[in-house]
């Protein structure tokens, strides 16, 4: 099959590589879309580049069953699917909680094993056994079905941080992932404020219905959180940047009661905080990793639904042949989200 393929930090090669062999409770899927996420992009720099090379990136992959191995009762070739990229163990003390993406024993695509930047990908038996792999009904559309994984993300991420109606909610960053924290947010029925520094990035998030924007470039961001919320600051900060020393400097923009997410994975680092400051304004200091497959399920029916618009995330499509140019591009952050598309 043909892939993209990782041999080393910032050096992918598209070429022929052996096609996967379907083991006993396993399924092969044929991909059909694999999104692009930023996480790719700090891999191939060099953040968290796996031991074993050369293997395929790309964890977020919707296609069709091509083959079943023994055992396999749930699904049929040709079955359209949505996949959950985390294989997670179900038995330890994480999993029996619901939060297999805290497993003990957690691998997944581009993770311990090749992902979907490729023509075909194996699915082991622990996403099978989890619910990870989700039928898809023929009119929902692959392009929107491949954003539910990024999505659910953002659902873990508002359940960690309570979010509930009226809240007001500071998104750090309009990139991709705020964007869709911001929509996120929305649904729950928040007033969301977004910063960023891009006027561009800024100017689409007004058009997908923040209710104030803020250039933190040319503006004070404490400023004019304290402006808008009335003085106290926001009830929900989401970082969606890991950037150690945005990371600090937002954190006091968190009301009295509130909670402060880390969402964006920074590298090894350090920031100072003053512990008077969780103590006396009873502040939650919270972080997500991922999502569990409970919120991959409701994401897909939040965008199945309409509930959540998905499409207006979707910036640039590119084929296996133009991988190359969606990593420069996303590098340089010039798309929102882009997708890999394969015949």
């Amino acid at each position: 099959m043909k892939a993209a393929v990782v041999h080393g930090v910032n050096d992918i090669r598209i070429e022929e590589y052996p096609s996967p062999v379907v083991g006993a409770g396993e399924v092969i899927v044929k991909t059909k879309i694999a999104g692009i996420c930023a996480t790719d992009i700090k891999t191939l720099l060099g953040q968290g580049i796996p031991k074993d090379l050369p293997t395929i990136l790309g964890h977020e992959v919707v296609g069709e069953i091509a083959a079943t191995g023994d055992g396999v009762k749930r699904f049929a070739v040709g079955d359209r699917v949505a996949v959950y990229p985390i294989a997670a163990c179900g038995k330890c003390h994480y999993c029996l909680q619901g939060r297999h993406n805290l497993c003990e024993a957690e691998f997944g695509l581009g993770h311990g094993i090749e992902g979907g930047f490729a023509e075909y990908v194996r699915l082991p038996k622990e996403i099978i056994d989890i619910g990870g792999v989700v039928k898809l009904e023929d009119d929902f559309s692959y392009e929107d079905a491949v954003l539910a994984e990024p999505l659910s993300c953002t659902l873990a991420a508002a359940r960690t941080c309570r979010m509930k109606k009226g809240d007001s909610v500071l998104i750090i960053g309009a990139g991709p992932m705020g964007l869709m924290h911001l929509k996120m947010a929305k649904w729950f029925g928040c007033q969301v404020i977004i910063a960023d520094l891009i006027d561009e990035r800024l100017a689409l998030a007004g058009r997908m219905r923040a209710d104030h924007l803020i250039n933190s470039d040319r503006d004070n961001l404490a400023d004019q959180v304290k402006e808008i919320t009335d003085g106290r600051g926001a009830d929900t900060v989401v970082i969606s940047l890991g950037i150690p020393q945005i990371i600090e400097d937002s954190l006091k923009l968190t009301a009295k009661g509130g909670v402060c997410n880390i969402f964006g994975g920074p590298p090894p680092s350090e920031i100072k905080l003053d512990p008077r400051w969780l103590h006396y304004q009873e502040i939650t200091l919270t972080g997500t990793f991922a999502s569990t497959p409970a919120d991959f399920i409701k994401s897909l029916e939040l965008i199945r639904d309409k509930s959540i618009i998905v499409s207006d995330l979707l910036s640039h499509r590119f084929t296996l042949d133009s991988f190359l140019d969606a990593v420069e591009k996303a590098k340089n952050q010039e798309m929102v989200r882009g997708i890999v598309i394969f015949d």
